[in-house]
């Protein structure tokens, strides 16, 4: 892997970091405080849509709002600072000890049901873009000055392999769970008992995803405004591509880099010193913004500021019920101190 090619990445990203503090004094900050609050508002959406998960999953239990609320926005401010989905667990974690009687297996499979919409819709986005011309063809894309796309398209072996490899270890991996942990598949289910209501899905699910999408839409119009790019469908639309795009497999946290060099590859009209200004700006904001409030939301709700034990405390206990699981697989009793 040409290291060369990969730090023109990190050099693209704080060449436009460079250009985005350059030009602070420029930047409509009304329209910025609200792109803020879209923002907060699409994680809210997507917590009541995630609660209704719950409630469904664990209908004799009573589920407040605001401690969900907290969990939903520590672990995406976690998931700021620390990598690999590090705040996604301290999330389950912090919903479980909520819910009596409740286990990480169905907790988890509740989370990813938003998955279905969020996959979806990306799919569609990304596929007006390109019909509408506001990407390049697909097989053009490949030729754009982005790492993580040129890469796979100039190593179609490595890719082909790393799809292969895994692949397997999913089918290995279900096979393995389908076998020998039944009771695992049962809690799983249990996470996911909403999808078997269409309608309840549609009403308490799908309704609140889609308000929160409407919310993110928003947000980036606002951030366009914000940066004197300027509103409209056809930019907001290509923005959530690109980030989709970038995304899809980063050598570089949150595709720094590439979101770069695609925006400007791309989004025609503003100067390529507005575009870098604007493609980094949101990315800083958007990431700060997170921080500040799930670390509000631990402090507040959770009384602590030790995220990093939070984490561990996660891990633990996951731990824990991996190990119970196992003993009660084996026929054994778990030993206690």
């Amino acid at each position: 892997m040409p290291t060369a090619d990969l730090g023109s990445n990190f050099d693209r990203f704080f060449n436009a970091a460079a250009a985005f503090f350059r030009n602070l004094s420029e930047i409509d900050w009304t329209s910025f405080a609200l792109a803020l609050l879209c923002l907060l508002a699409m994680q809210l959406a997507r917590t009541w849509a995630w609660r209704n998960v719950l409630r469904a999953a664990y209908p004799a239990q009573r589920i407040p709002y605001l401690p969900l609320a907290a969990a939903y926005l520590a672990g995406a401010g976690i998931n700021a600072v620390v990598p690999a989905h590090a705040g996604d667990v301290t999330k389950v974690f912090l919903v479980k000890r909520q819910i009596p009687d409740s286990s990480y297996p169905a907790v988890t499979s509740s989370f990813l049901v938003q998955t279905v919409f969020d996959t979806s819709v990306g799919i569609l986005v990304l596929l007006y873009a390109i019909t509408q011309g506001l990407l390049p063809p697909l097989p053009q894309i490949p030729e754009l000055p982005a790492f993580e796309i040129s890469f796979w398209v100039d190593h179609p072996q490595v890719f082909a392999i790393v799809v292969a490899v895994t692949l397997i270890a999913i089918v290995v991996g279900i096979y393995l769970l389908a076998h020998r942990v039944r009771r695992f598949w049962d809690r799983v289910k249990q996470g996911l008992v909403i999808l078997r209501e269409p309608r309840r899905y549609m009403r308490e699910v799908f309704a609140w995803q889609g308000i929160g999408w409407i919310f993110r839409f928003a947000a980036f119009w606002f951030f366009l405004e914000a940066f004197g790019i300027g509103g409209s469908v056809g930019n907001v639309m290509l923005v959530m591509s690109v980030q989709a795009i970038a995304n899809i497999v980063p050598f570089t946290p949150g595709g720094a880099g590439a979101q770069q060099a695609l925006l400007v590859a791309t989004l025609h009209g503003p100067t390529r010193t507005a575009v870098l200004s604007f493609s980094v700006g949101t990315q800083i904001a958007m990431a700060a913004w997170s921080i500040l409030l799930g670390f509000t939301a631990i402090l507040l709700v959770f009384r602590t500021t030790d995220w990093r034990g939070l984490i561990k405390q996660a891990q633990d206990e996951k731990d824990d019920e991996d190990d119970r699981e196992s003993g009660e697989r084996e026929g054994t009793a778990p030993t206690s101190a």
